[in-house]
């Protein structure tokens, strides 16, 4: 498996246009670097409240489902990375009120918190990113990707 290329001019690469450029990563690497998906998906992307999420999650994951119609492997992908990143960040609001985990002034670990209303945000951004990656085309699809282009 190839890491993700961070040399890219991602800000001037069209990975619609050149697929054959994206490289999957691990986890969420790339998210807000990619083009055009970032800029399609990242409006979308909030999880301040349950409801938010709630919302926010199945828009992107409609955005998921018509890049999987469409073909669209790195976009199906960006959409997961966006699901998982929605995950992520709440459970770290969850635990750490501001999302910090440091403090800035001293760089010691900030208290540990529990926030039940970010932890709701965070299961429902897990349940889509679950059901999204555990889908059968995209598993196939990114199987297909990375034996095309990342086995060179």
């Amino acid at each position: 498996m190839k890491t993700f290329d961070y040399t890219l001019d991602y800000k001037h690469i069209n990975m619609r246009e050149h697929p054959e450029r994206y490289t999957i990563g691990r986890g969420e690497q790339g998210v807000l670097m990619v083009e055009p998906y970032k800029s399609e998906i990242l409006p979308y992307w909030r999880f301040k409240t349950p409801d938010i999420a709630r919302e926010s999650a199945e828009h992107i994951y409609r955005m998921f489902l018509a890049y999987k119609q469409a073909g669209d492997f790195v976009g199906m992908d960006m959409a997961r990375k966006f699901l998982q990143m929605g995950y992520t960040r709440a459970r770290r609001y969850t635990h750490h009120k501001g999302g910090r985990k440091f403090s800035t002034s001293d760089g010691s670990l900030l208290p540990y918190l529990k926030d039940p209303v970010k932890a709701e945000s965070a299961a429902i951004f897990k349940a889509k990113w679950e059901e999204a990656k555990a889908d059968k085309d995209y598993v196939r699809m990114k199987r297909e990707h990375r034996k095309k282009y990342e086995s060179i």
